[in-house]
């Protein structure tokens, strides 16, 4: 295919259609929103029409601190100035020593107090490959146990431990996987709304003491202590307390995936202090490189049976990642952004429940802290036993679309890509929080039209 440039076309129109050319029909991102950003500051990204945009989507939950943040530019040009070699696959640097320190230290003194680290691939379902590998090596059994509207990444262990029919079943089966129900209130597995926090524990505990339930004993149990990509479900704390207490007592290690939900997004350093649980492993990434590639499994010690070269990857070694990473850490701890993020998620959930009172489309809003779904739905429909109404994708769209035009960037999740996410970075000012609000609240009225 020969590809001609035209030079009349402003130049996002041209990157735009070069991309739609060159690039896989599995690009996502793109597709929802048509920009070329050419610069970014803090929450701004301005494209390369003039046009700027509150970020919300925060590279997916990676930029903490917002884009090109002054201490996570200072921490990449002091290791470029150093002379630091950027690549070094496993080997010790002063720069892997000061982020494993920083990490730490971030990390419940309990757990740290016992654990290992182990460097992975630049995404965080390396991560999650690793933690499962470990696992398996560990306990010499191979089945996991996984939970409804989970997602732990695209390669074949990860994709096999998600929930998502579609990104699934194009694919061979990817293991023995035996899939749980996870506590979703509004739209109940078990058809009963809170009590199916209750009612899973106690289903879960019995299927793996049932000698006839079919679930050989596995390797390990993963969830998230907040699903992200399945619709921004919190996992009552309670209930997290009932998994690390089943597994905890038939021997079975408990992986906790804070990929999107650690450092400070949840109003916790990390989504699990919030229940108090000690994971056997946790998985790592996004957040934790300060913008840039970098994925980590932390596990207690016990479980470090693996022999050299059991994982590995060209570029676990990222020397810019750690120092980015570490400053990012340390800034979040320093100054209070952890209890931010609590403060002004809750401010905007109430913001957004009043919404909900007014507008029929809205079903539901939920969150932790500065990781928020307002779950949007057919009003017109028949609700289910619980009183949840049917979802409504094609509202959530065109609600995106009026946010793009706003000038904000928000993306959509959930079982049918009917939840609007909102992941701002934990710096956002109080001004820009309104401003996220106005825009947000304004889409879904005249998304939804008069009467919904």
């Amino acid at each position: 295919m020969t590809l001609t440039v035209d030079s009349a076309a402003p130049a996002g129109e041209s990157i735009l259609r070069r991309q739609r050319i060159r690039e896989s029909a599995a690009r996502t991102y793109a597709r929802s929103f048509p920009i070329v950003p050419v610069r970014a500051n803090g929450m701004t990204v301005e494209g390369a029409d003039g046009r700027r945009y509150l970020d919300c989507l925060s590279g997916a939950g990676t930029l903490a601190l917002g884009h090109n943040h002054p201490v996570v530019l200072e921490a990449i040009r002091r290791t470029l100035d150093s002379g630091a070699p950027l690549h070094l696959l496993d080997l010790a640097t002063a720069e892997k020593d000061d982020f494993t320190t920083a990490l730490f230290a971030s990390l419940p003194p309990a757990f740290a107090a016992g654990a290992r680290v182990h460097f992975c691939g630049p995404a965080g379902t390396d991560a999650v490959e690793a933690a499962l590998k470990l696992m398996q090596t560990a306990t010499g059994r191979r089945g996991a146990l996984a939970f409804t509207g989970a997602y732990h990444g695209m390669t074949a262990g990860a994709l096999a431990v998600t929930g998502s029919v579609a990104v699934k079943s194009p694919l061979p089966a990817g293991g023995e996987v035996t899939r749980l129900p996870y506590p979703y209130p509004y739209r109940c597995p078990f058809g009963v709304g809170e009590r199916g926090a209750e009612l899973s524990a106690a289903y879960i505990e019995r299927l793996l003491d049932d000698p006839s339930g079919g679930v050989v004993p596995p390797a390990a149990m993963i969830l998230e202590a907040v699903q992200g990509e399945g619709g921004v479900v919190p996992a009552p704390d309670g209930w997290l307390r009932e998994m690390r207490r089943i597994t905890a007592e038939r021997g079975i290690p408990l992986i906790v995936d804070e990929v999107q939900t650690g450092v400070g997004r949840t109003g916790a350093m990390w989504a699990v202090e919030h229940s108090g649980v000690l994971p056997d492993a946790m998985v790592l990434s996004k957040a934790i490189g300060g913008s840039l590639p970098l994925a980590v499994v932390v596990y207690r010690e016990q479980y470090d049976d693996w022999r050299p070269g059991a994982h590995t990857g060209t570029f676990r070694g990222n020397t810019l990642a750690m120092a980015a990473g570490a400053a990012t850490l340390r800034y979040v701890a320093a100054h209070g952004l952890v209890a931010r993020a609590e403060l002004v998620g809750a401010r905007m959930i109430a913001r957004l429940d009043g919404l909900k009172s007014r507008v029929a489309s809205v079903g539901d809003v939920r969150g932790r802290g500065l990781m928020i779904g307002v779950e949007l739905v057919d009003p017109a429909g028949a609700p289910d036993s619980c009183g949840a109404l049917p979802p409504d994708p094609a509202l959530a769209v065109r609600v995106r679309q009026a946010c793009l035009e706003r000038g904000l960037i928000v993306e959509l999740g959930g079982r049918h890509d009917a939840v609007l996410r909102l992941l701002p970075p934990l710096t956002i000012s109080d001004e820009q929080t309104e401003a996220v609000l106005d825009r947000l609240c304004d889409a879904i009225e005249t998304a939804a039209g008069p009467g919904r």
